[in-house]
């Protein structure tokens, strides 16, 4: 198994965003990215952690490869938005890629690129590509927020999962 780590906005639609893919053995949403040892959600949302919103994805690379997860990360979110997605507005909301090994930074740098190039966003792609550091799982509520609350949701019809 591999893990890979994104922030794309709000962590319960970016889990869902990845939860039913197939290779995808298991999502667990947490912040990562900030100075605060052990933050909690209300910690997060202030603002001074410097913590991202993120979805930690275990995936079998034998059945989805990284590439297809970065794929993902670019549909599920606006990567023009600096410290925002839609309503949610703050460092914590920021698009960022939180990379586990030198591989995964390749993979990232070359998909961002390539994300520039492609023409298809109306702004500068602001998405923030670092190395994952710790990661702190957000409290238990937030775990499968959506699919326990909407049962799909959105984000499922939206990419046919």
């Amino acid at each position: 198994m591999a893990e890979a780590t994104f922030a794309a906005g709000c962590f319960w639609g970016v889990e869902q965003a990845f939860s039913g893919l197939g290779g995808v053995t298991s999502t667990c949403v947490g912040y990562a990215g900030g100075n605060v040892e052990r933050p909690t959600y209300e910690d997060v949302c202030g603002g001074a952690t410097g913590h991202a919103e993120v979805v930690r994805v275990e995936f079998d690379p034998d059945r989805i490869g990284y590439d297809e997860l970065l794929d993902v990360f670019w549909e599920a979110h606006d990567p023009t938005q600096l410290n925002r997605q839609g309503p949610d507005v703050g460092t914590q909301y920021r698009s960022a890629i939180f990379y586990h090994d030198a591989g995964q930074e390749a993979a990232a740098r070359a998909s961002k690129a390539a994300q520039r190039a492609s023409g298809g966003h109306r702004g500068e792609v602001v998405t923030e590509i670092s190395p994952v550091g710790s990661f702190w799982r957000a409290e238990d509520y937030h775990q499968q927020y959506l699919a326990k609350r909407r049962g799909g949701g959105f984000l499922a019809r939206l990419f046919g999962r």
